[in-house]
């Protein structure tokens, strides 16, 4: 549709393509199949963590700091994590 689309039609779409070239089209689908592997990877990846936690605090193994530590420490596995989508905004 480029710039020059309908605006009732942009605002009904789901996807709107502000250039011309069709060919962002597998871009965005190549992407969001993407982003969607590494959001899954950081839900699995937190949720195993913490329950590996609160397994260990209920066995007496770990303690409060242990708790903490693997709340922001998974905090920061998963933006880290989430910074290879970057490596798509330069891929043209």
């Amino acid at each position: 549709m480029g710039g020059l689309g309908s605006d009732a039609a942009i605002e009904a779409a789901d996807v709107v393509l502000m250039d011309d070239s069709p060919s962002k089209i597998s871009l965005a689908i190549t992407s969001s199949k993407r982003i969607l592997q590494i959001a899954n990877e950081n839900i699995y990846g937190a949720i195993i963590i913490k329950v590996a936690t609160l397994i260990l605090g209920a066995l007496g193994i770990a303690n409060m700091w242990m708790a903490i530590f693997a709340d922001t420490g998974v905090a920061m596995i998963c933006v880290l994590n989430s910074m290879r989508l970057l490596y798509i905004a330069r891929k043209k």
